[in-house]
This record gives C-alpha cells, structure tokens and sequence, in this order.
C-alpha cells in the first residue's frame, strides 16, 4: 500500500469546518441550480457539532420532475449557466436535452484547474441514498471543459464492517479525457469519519482515503472545476426521515 503525498507546507486555499453552516463566500447550497428551479435544487442541511449534516427530508421535492424519483442535497463551489433555454450549463451530466431553466451566474468561488482537496464525510445507511464528492468543469470557457474527477461515491446499501466505494474519472463531454471509473473495497464502515484526498494536474489524478492512495491515473483535467458534496436519495421514498449524511471538514489547495 503506498501512502499519499503529505499536503502541501502552506495554509490551505480553503479549509472549512462548517462549525457556522456552508461558508457563502465558498458554498452554494443547491445541486446545478441552472438544470431546475429555485425550490428543487435547494439542499437541506443542519449545522451540528461534528459538522454539517446533509439532509434528505420527507416534503423535499425532486430535484427536477422528469428525473423522479430522484432527491439532493448538495454544496458546490460555485455556478455557471447560459440564459434560460440554453444548454449551456455546468456539468451537462445527462444527454436528455437539459436546458437551462434558471440562469445563474458565473461565480468561481473556488475553481482550481489543479491541487489537492481533502474531505472528510461519514456516509448514510439510509435506504436509497449515496453520499459523493466530485470535482467538475465549470464549463465557463468552454463546453468541451466538462471532465469530473470522481473523488468518491458511496451507496448505503454498500456498507458494512467493509465498504465497497466507486472512484476514478469521468470523460462527460471532454474529448480529451477517458473515462476510468472503478469499484474499491475500504476495510472499515463508512459512516464512521474518513477521508478521501484527490490530487490533479500535470496528466495525472491521484485518488485515496485515509492517507492510502486507491487510483493514480494518467490523465486529469486541465480547466477550472468546482468541487460538488452531495447526499441523494435515488428511486421511491421510503424509510425514516430525516435521513443524513455529514461533512466535517473540506480543505484545499489550488496549484499552478
């Protein structure tokens, strides 16, 4: 097993603890506002002691109607879309004909073309939900920018006293990349607090947990990404709700 590189000798670019809520100078607290409305891409959270918990509540609506059942609570780093009816948008992630219903500005809160982030998450057991964290092209520049370094992706129902977690990158639109997406096994349960680290740039991805590398992939983004954490309930409600996944910490640095 090889370690990860140590973080780098400075300050982080961006380190919270959400001991105050989702910072607004770094965060907006809505899943690819541009694809929906207001009431349906608003994430549902709760400031606790270990941080923020991420919510999928009983009246949240579907993120948009033709993708239901499908409901998400999300932070990202910023948004980027062309005016209503467009396609232009950040992560164009289906190829369904999303156009854009709500314009959003173009707001690089934080938007690294390469560094490190580290993110600390327990996971939910929830019936239905995932928990993940994404890296993606903002697309601001150009739509052909629209790679994803996959940081992590856990489903409930893959946890137990081991965890099987997906991980790698996705291509989407950018013709440049290829992607590499696979399935690890971590020795532990994942709602516990881990941490996952990607660090991109130079032609390579590099992505592990808990201070052990998983993937090093020759091949990264090489645009501004805006860094998404997000907990979904995917297919019928059911269950007990409030159900909640929790983000206790998100550091980053920015490179080049």
């Amino acid at each position: 097993m090889t370690p990860l590189p140590a973080p780098p000798h400075r300050a982080p670019d961006v380190d919270d603890d959400f001991a105050a809520g989702p910072d607004p100078a770094l965060w907006v607290p809505h899943y690819l506002p541009h694809w929906t409305t207001p009431d349906r891409s608003a994430a549902r959270y709760r400031t606790t002691p270990d941080g923020l918990e991420l919510r999928i509540e009983a009246d949240q609506p579907d993120w948009r109607p033709e993708d239901a059942p499908l409901r998400v609570s999300n932070l990202q780093t910023g948004t980027f879309s062309g005016p209503v009816g467009s396609p232009r948008g950040t992560h164009r992630h289906r190829d369904d004909g999303l156009v854009v219903r709500t314009a959003t500005p173009t707001r690089l809160l934080w938007a690294p073309s390469a560094g490190r982030v580290d993110l600390t998450v327990s996971a939910s057991t929830d019936p239905g939900c995932m928990l993940a964290a994404w890296l993606v092209g903002t697309e601001h520049d150009d739509e052909r920018a629209s790679g994803e370094v996959c940081v992590v992706e856990i489903d409930a129902a893959a946890i137990g006293a081991t965890t099987t977690a997906r991980t790698g990158l996705k291509a989407h639109n950018d013709p440049g990349l290829t992607t590499d997406m696979t399935e690890v096994e971590l020795p532990f349960d994942a709602t516990r607090p881990h941490t996952w680290t990607a660090i991109w740039g130079a032609g390579e991805t590099v992505i592990g947990c808990e201070g052990t590398v998983l993937r090093r992939i020759p091949q990264s983004p090489r645009y501004p990404l805006f860094l998404m954490v997000d907990l979904f309930e995917i297919g019928s409600p059911g269950g007990s709700y409030p159900k909640t996944a929790v983000v206790h910490r998100v550091r980053g640095w920015q490179e080049g």
